[in-house]
C-alpha cells in the first residue's frame, strides 16, 4: 500500500492518523497521557456497566464532508439481497422447539459493502489498519490486543441501510463491534442493543425470545452523529438499527476486531451478507473461542 495525503497530512501504509483524529483529544501515539488515560477510563466505565460507549467526533469535522463522500462512492456495491433470517444467522432448523428464537423469522433489508471493494486510500482503510487506533481499542475494552479479522470481506466493511429498510436483531461473529457513523439518517436509524443478554456460557433463550416478542425492559439505545465511533460488545449484545426513514440513507463503517488473530466469518452468514464466500471461510468454525450459536 502506497502513500497518500489527508488534507496536508502524510498518511503511509496506513500507519499514521495525524489529520484524521484530533490526536490532542485522542493521542494514539502516546498511551498513558493524562488524554489517553480520561478517553479509557470514561469508555471502561461505560462498557462495565451499558456495554457500550461512544467516542464523540474521532474524526475531525473537516474530514466529514470526504468520509460521507467515500462512503457514497462505494455504496453501490453493496449487496442488497433481502433475505429471510434468524438472530443467529444460522440455517433454519425444523427440528429445534417453536419457542427457540432461531425459529423466528426476520426480514433482513440492510447491505454490506466488503471490504475489498474499500480503496485503499479511504480514511475508514487508514483507521482499521492504524496500530495505535488498536492499542486505545484494546485498552477501552481491557484487552491486552486487538486483532484485525483474517476475513477478506467483513474485516471492515460499510453498512448501508437505505430509507424504509432496517437491520434486524442480531448478533455479532466477533466479541467486540466498532463502528463509525458516517452518514447519518434524516429520520429513525436508531441503533438498539441488550447489553449482555447472553455469556460465553450461556445462550439465554428465554430472554432473547423475549425481545424478539417486544419486551423493551433489556433494550438500551446510543445518539450518534457523523464522526462518533462506537464500541460495544456485539457478541453477547443482540443489537439492531430501527428502519430508516426520509430520503437519506445511513451508512456506517464497521470495523471487526478479535481478542485473537485469525477470526474469519461462517460460509453460511457471508453468503447471506455478501451474495459470496471465499475459500478462508470454509475453515471459519476452528476459530471459534466458545460454542455459542453464531
Amino acid at each position: 500500500m502506497g502513500s497518500n495525503v489527508i488534507d496536508g497530512a502524510v498518511v503511509t501504509g496506513g500507519a499514521a492518523v495525524d489529520g484524521i483524529i484530533d490526536t490532542d483529544r485522542y493521542p494514539l501515539d502516546d498511551p498513558g497521557a493524562p488524554a489517553w488515560d480520561a478517553v479509557v477510563e470514561q469508555a471502561r466505565r461505560d462498557l462495565r456497566a451499558e456495554g457500550a460507549t461512544v467516542l464523540r467526533d474521532v474524526v475531525r469535522p473537516e474530514l466529514r464532508d470526504r468520509l460521507r463522500a467515500e462512503g457514497d462512492a462505494v455504496a453501490p456495491h453493496a449487496h442488497t439481497a433481502t433475505a429471510q433470517v434468524n438472530v443467529y444467522n444460522t440455517d433454519p432448523n425444523p427440528t429445534l422447539p417453536p419457542e427457540h428464537p432461531s425459529r423466528v423469522a426476520l426480514t433482513r433489508r440492510n447491505a454490506f459493502v466488503a471490504r475489498d471493494h474499500i480503496p485503499a486510500d479511504h480514511l475508514i482503510q487508514t483507521l482499521y489498519q492504524n496500530a495505535g487506533f488498536r492499542e486505545l481499542l484494546a485498552a477501552c475494552f481491557e484487552l491486552p490486543a486487538v486483532h484485525p479479522l483474517a476475513d477478506p470481506y467483513s474485516a471492515l466493511t460499510l453498512n448501508v441501510v437505505a430509507p424504509g429498510d432496517d437491520h434486524p436483531w442480531h448478533f455479532d461473529t466477533n466479541e467486540i463491534a466498532v463502528s463509525l457513523l458516517t452518514r447519518a439518517p434524516d429520520e429513525g436509524g436508531s441503533f438498539e442493543y441488550c447489553p449482555g443478554i447472553r455469556t460465553p456460557d450461556g445462550e439465554n433463550l428465554a430472554g432473547v425470545r423475549a425481545v424478539l416478542d417486544g419486551d423493551r425492559g433489556p433494550v438500551r439505545s446510543l445518539d450518534l452523529r457523523p464522526g462518533d465511533l462506537q464500541l460495544f460488545r456485539g457478541r453477547y449484545s443482540l443489537h439492531r438499527v430501527t428502519p430508516v426513514a426520509g430520503p437519506t440513507a445511513r451508512h456506517t463503517a464497521i470495523f471487526a476486531y478479535s481478542d485473537r488473530p485469525g477470526v474469519v466469518g461462517s460460509p453460511t452468514r457471508t453468503r447471506q451478507l455478501f451474495g459470496r464466500v471465499d475459500p478462508a471461510h470454509l475453515a471459519a468454525a476452528s476459530v471459534r473461542s466458545d460454542t455459542l450459536l453464531d
